[in-house]
Formats: C-alpha cells, sequence, structure tokens
C-alpha cells in the first residue's frame, strides 16, 4: 500500500480518484472535440514514421521501399554524412553521453567553446553562445536585454519562436507589416525608446521569401537602432558561401545579432546559439533563463556542429550543389504551369490554396514514391495551402526530375494544372 493511501482513509482516497476521473474525463472531451474539428477541417497533421537516417532516401513505416524525401530541413545533406557520424562517435566515446548540468555548474567543455569559437569564426562576430535549440536562443534573447524603457519592432510573419520569445520582455512591442519598410519606419520614427531592436527572420520558412536585410540595416541606422535576425533557414547554404541572409543582401557584418540552429543545414542533429558582440555573449551567460537553466549540448551533439563548421569554412562546394538543384526544381515547376513562392530559395512552397487538395496531393505523391509534405492552418494563413518541398545539395539532378514528373503526373490528375 501506497503512503498516500495510508495516510488517507479508504473512502478519502476513493473520493480524490473520482475528482480526478472525472476532471480527466472532462479534458478527453474537450481536447477530443476540437480534434475532431481539425480532422473535419482537413488540417490535422499525422506524422510519418521513418525507419532509416535522415537522407534524401529514406523508408517510411509499413513500408521497404526507398522514398525520394523532399521535405526535410537537411539543406546540405548532411544528416547522416559517414565523415560526421565517425567524429561525433569518436566524441561520444571521449568525452561521454552528457554533462548532466547547465553550463555554469559543470556543464562546459572545451569542446564547447571550441565549437562557439569555430561559429564566432564562420559568422565573422567576435563572440557565440550556445542553445539546446534556436527556440531556446530565441526565448532567452529578449527577455535578458530588454527593459521597459526599450522597444522591439517584429515583422509580422516572424517565426513563433520569435514571437513567443519577445512575449516574454517587458519591452514596448511592436509588429510592422510583412517586410513592409515604410511601416517598419513609422513606427521607429514615433518611438522615445532607449534600445531600439528590430527583429526578423532572416528567411520565412512557410514562403521561402527573404527580408530586404539592407534596406532594414539602413533604416536602422538612421533611426539608431539594433537588427537582430533569426537565420535557421540561412545558415550554411544561403549567399554565396553560405553566410546567410547578410551575405545574400550583401551586409555582411551589418547585423547585430544573429541566431541560428545547428539542427538543420550544419548536421541535423540539434542546438542552436547566438552569435554576436562579446558583451552581448557574456551578458547572455549571466541572464538568459534557457541557458542558465537548461542542460549543455551532448558532447556527440557538439562534435556534429564542429565537423560541419570545418567543412563549410573550408568548401562551399555543397552551398553551389543546393543553389543548382534549387534553381533547376523552380524553373522546371514554374514551366509546368505551377505557382511557387519565394525567391531563390530551397523552400519551394507549391502554392494549391486548399487545404484537403494539399494533405491528398501529398498522399499521392507518396504513392509515386516521392515524400512531401502539406501545409494547410494554421501554419500558413486559411486558404493558402501548398506543399512545401525542400531541396537538399544531396538530391541528384535524376532525383529531382523525378520527383518534378510525379508532381507534373499529380497535379494534372488533381486538374491543379492542365
Amino acid at each position: 500500500m501506497s503512503v498516500f493511501s495510508k495516510i488517507l482513509s479508504r473512502s478519502a482516497v476513493d473520493q480524490v480518484r473520482q475528482y480526478s476521473a472525472a476532471a480527466q474525463s472532462q479534458l478527453r472531451e474537450v481536447l477530443g472535440n476540437q480534434l475532431s474539428g481539425i480532422k473535419e477541417a482537413g488540417t490535422f497533421k499525422a506524422e510519418r514514421i521513418i525507419t532509416s537516417s535522415q537522407s534524401t532516401q529514406i523508408t517510411v513505416q509499413g513500408s521497404d521501399k526507398k522514398i525520394l524525401n523532399f521535405c526535410a530541413n537537411n539543406y546540405l545533406g548532411l544528416a547522416n554524412n559517414p565523415e560526421i557520424v565517425k567524429y561525433s562517435q569518436q566524441l561520444l566515446s571521449e568525452y561521454g553521453a552528457g554533462l548532466s548540468s547547465v553550463r555554469f555548474i559543470c556543464g562546459t567543455q572545451d569542446i564547447h567553446k571550441k565549437l562557439e569559437q569555430k561559429i564566432a569564426q564562420f559568422h565573422g562576430r567576435e563572440d557565440t553562445i550556445l542553445y539546446a535549440s534556436c527556440f531556446d536562443a530565441n526565448a532567452g534573447i529578449f527577455e535578458a536585454i530588454l527593459t521597459p524603457e526599450d522597444a522591439v519592432f517584429s515583422d509580422e510573419l516572424n517565426h513563433a519562436s520569435i514571437i513567443d520569445g519577445i512575449r516574454l520582455c517587458k519591452a514596448k512591442k511592436q509588429r510592422y507589416k510583412h517586410r513592409n519598410l515604410a511601416d517598419l519606419e513609422q513606427q521607429l520614427r514615433s518611438t522615445d525608446a532607449r534600445l531600439k531592436l528590430i527583429a526578423t527572420d532572416g528567411v520565412f520558412s512557410m514562403d521561402g521569401n527573404i527580408a530586404p536585410l539592407a534596406r532594414i540595416v539602413e533604416l536602422a541606422k538612421k533611426y539608431n537602432a539594433l537588427v537582430f535576425v533569426d537565420e535557421c533557414h540561412a545558415t550554411g547554404f544561403f549567399g554565396a558561401t553560405g553566410r546567410g541572409t547578410e551575405e545574400y543582401d550583401n551586409v555582411m557584418g551589418e547585423v547585430d545579432i544573429i541566431n541560428s540552429t545547428l539542427g538543420k543545414a550544419l548536421g541535423g542533429a540539434s542546438g542552436g546559439y547566438t552569435t554576436g558582440p562579446a558583451e552581448l555573449i557574456s551578458f547572455l551567460r549571466q541572464k538568459s533563463r534557457p541557458y542558465l537553466f537548461s542542460n549543455t549540448l551532448p558532447p556527440a551533439v557538439v562534435g556534429v556542429g564542429l565537423k560541419v563548421m570545418d567543412m563549410l569554412l573550408s568548401s562551399s562546394e555543397l552551398t553551389q550543389r543546393v543553389q543548382s538543384n534549387t534553381q533547376r526544381f523552380r524553373e522546371a515547376m514554374t514551366k509546368a504551369g505551377f505557382t511557387i513562392a519565394g525567391e531563390n530559395h530551397p523552400i519551394c512552397p507549391v502554392m494549391l490554396g486548399d487545404a484537403r487538395l494539399a494533405s491528398t496531393f501529398a498522399d499521392e505523391m507518396l504513392t509515386r514514391g516521392i515524400y512531401v509534405i502539406g501545409f494547410s492552418y494554421p501554419v500558413v494563413p486559411e486558404g493558402k495551402a501548398r506543399i512545401r518541398v525542400q531541396i537538399s545539395a544531396a538530391h541528384t539532378e535524376a532525383e529531382i526530375d523525378h520527383a518534378i514528373a510525379a508532381f507534373i503526373e499529380v497535379g494534372r490528375s488533381l486538374k491543379v494544372i492542365k
């Protein structure tokens, strides 16, 4: 008999259980009704279970056939790179499975400092701080550095992690219309805040469009503001050498704060970071809650980051390959009659409009050996459902052409194109 049961009489225990069962029943009913509504709307997001490593060719549960994967953030094709895996295994053996601690207690190893230095070198910044994810990096920066005396100006379509991070801070919060510089300037002009911080995604992941960073930097200089950019969908593969949106828009080194991830192009494992001025990074080590109260990255994950950074610092071959593959896909799909959103980016949204159509389209593609996912509300606005295709450096030209052929076949059968 449990200690709890010994303390309470049998009738009291039964009463507690009865109350608990009633509350749980109510919860199940409330959530069940909402889930039914999601399914009826055709926006329920089922998870397909992969039974292989992340790659351009994968297997999924229920089938032993190889399927071409066109929906991963594996932009450089490094998620199962043998050289990276081998080095990760080496660090796992040398440094153990994990630190069982946060950084300031006993959770920092020399490899963590090496990775932070390499990331700073890659971006041309003074220092870097690692987080468990970029979601944590975004959750940990605004609250730490902004006070009620300050103001933050956020693009209305920024990633959820930026939105959540800004909610945590006490600064004046203002949203400007998506990539609308006139709206942003009007807001900057009207504020008397101490620190003014403009926050934007570098690349907006649902649409594959790009922040007008050069003009944002100009406005920041004009109004004495700081610029923060989330580069999760740019670092390592966007811009001539993979340095991201600021390289693409010819403002290298002019962004004040960059947050990004190790979990997409940079090996696909986990982890995020903030890179920027040394004083900022030092301050975040003292004040950033996700950093202070979360375990440090495990050595095997750090190993992935270290090896990828070494590869990117020595060559831009993979960056150039993903850009070439992107151009091939976008040009052929547009010629076939599809509407492809975005701007010269490996995120290639095939716009369909209807949520149910997007789900059906994705299912039909899977029967043809192509793994893509339909995106619909609330992930994207109502009426703007799409298939978000993501191109990798690891895709061969033959694989891209095969995907295009399947899109055309399904598109015609569902009357999306003629």
